[in-house]
Formats: C-alpha cells, structure tokens, sequence
C-alpha cells in the first residue's frame, strides 16, 4: 500500500521532501531507494520489447 501511495504521488508531481514526511521518513534517503516506484515507465518499456518480439516475422497488416 505504501508503494503505491508514494509511486501515486510521485506520478502526480509531488516533490519527494513532502512524500517522505507523509509517510513518516526522516529523510528523502529511504523514499528514493525504497518506496518511489515508477511503475508505468517499467511497463511501458515492457509492452514495447514484447511488441518488438511478436512483430518480428510478421508481415504487416494489409
């Protein structure tokens, strides 16, 4: 739940120093390290290699 609610905030342009002391880190350290999770680039990166393998020996759509 903490990870979601820290990669939210984040997505949404929350600055990392008010992140860290709504969720009660005494510092931005363990906020980076830990909890900022970019969830959707990770996936986006994902979805393109799998399309770049599946569209491999395929001709295109006509």
């Amino acid at each position: 739940m903490r990870h979601s609610f820290v990669s939210l905030l984040s997505a949404s342009g929350v600055p990392i120093e008010n992140i860290s002391r709504l969720v009660g880190h005494s510092n931005t350290r363990v906020t980076e390290t830990v909890y900022r999770k970019q969830l959707r680039p990770v996936l986006l990166e994902g979805a393109e290699a799998m399309d770049g393998l599946f569209s491999e020996g395929r001709s295109p759509k006509q």
